[in-house]
């Protein structure tokens, strides 16, 4: 199986790189070396390399910066998986576009199931939103959302988190992290996992006939607060801090930032675990993985 992966310099591509399973030829291209804000390198991409599966997890994901830049956003987020799509539906293949719990407004207050209506609340999560319909006009493509995303490499909350708690604590200054946001974290090396699974790849995978809309995240729920105080928590408990701040709750309102947020983006994976055939592992279990993977 020949994969053209994209975001390969990203969290998610190093852990899909890191997790190829020996079936897969692997075509590994970074923002480098395939803009996807340009829709004839996305064509040429296909054409040049032929792969059975473009696995798209490169993405712009600056939430906040998209508001200033929605050309550019939409030009990746909806404009690469729309080539993408065009290209494998002359030259054969198939498409897994990653997606995210932003396409939903979070005023439902019960998970998400793959199948409701979308209704994003920023040009973040409209041009994903986008992204997905573009990636689902080529039969046989596979749309997987998921959300909260962090992993060992990259820019992530994870890892400010705990360099921000070093800093609070030698300073003697709390942390305040917003406390009325409610979704889940997600490890870089389960999401991957569960990517290979939906391609096919690997064992027990799902099939040709299996949902064309995955949800996955790590199992559990938690605001950014809870998710701040583990990471304090377990930094200390792995040696990684010395100690860790004390960690304030605020509003949404008390952090005001230019995009949007769900505040309860929570994604149903009750299906899409089953039809990929993984056993959740519960957010602060995956963590623990991540800031001690020995």
């Amino acid at each position: 199986m020949k994969v053209l992966l994209t975001g390969a310099a990203g969290q998610l591509g190093q852990a899909l790189i890191a997790s190829t399973p020996p079936e897969v030829e692997l075509i590994a291209c970074s923002r480098a070396e395939l803009d996807l804000a340009d829709p004839a390198a996305c064509h040429a991409a296909v054409r040049d390399h032929q792969p059975d599966w473009v696995l798209n997890a490169g993405a712009y994901t600056a939430v906040d910066k998209a508001e200033s830049e929605p050309e550019l956003a939409h030009a990746v987020n909806a404009g690469a998986p729309g080539a993408f799509a065009e290209a494998l539906a002359e030259m054969g293949g198939r498409l897994l576009q990653v997606s995210t719990d932003f396409v939903f407004n979070g005023e439902q207050g019960r998970p998400y199931e793959p199948d409701q209506a979308l209704d994003p609340l920023g040009v973040y999560g409209a041009t994903k939103a986008a992204g997905e319909a573009a990636a689902l006009a080529l039969p046989g493509a596979r749309v997987l959302r998921t959300s909260w995303v962090y992993g060992p490499v990259g820019k992530n909350f994870c890892l400010t988190m705990l360099r921000l708690h070093a800093l609070k604590a030698a300073a003697g200054d709390a942390l305040g992290v917003v406390a009325d946001q409610v979704g889940c974290p997600t490890a870089t090396h389960t999401l991957a996992a569960a990517c290979w699974r939906a391609i096919g790849a690997g064992a027990d995978s799902v099939g040709p006939n299996g949902p064309r809309i995955l949800h996955w995240s790590d199992a559990g729920a938690a605001s950014w607060y809870d998710f701040a105080v583990a990471i304090g928590e377990l930094g200390v408990e792995l040696g990684l801090l010395e100690r860790a701040a004390r960690v304030v709750p605020i509003t949404t309102a008390d952090y005001p930032t230019p995009a949007r947020r769900p505040g309860y983006s929570l994604l149903d994976c009750t299906t899409s675990r089953a039809a990929l055939g993984l056993e959740p592992q519960h957010w602060r279990a995956a963590l623990a993985q991540v800031l001690d993977p020995g």
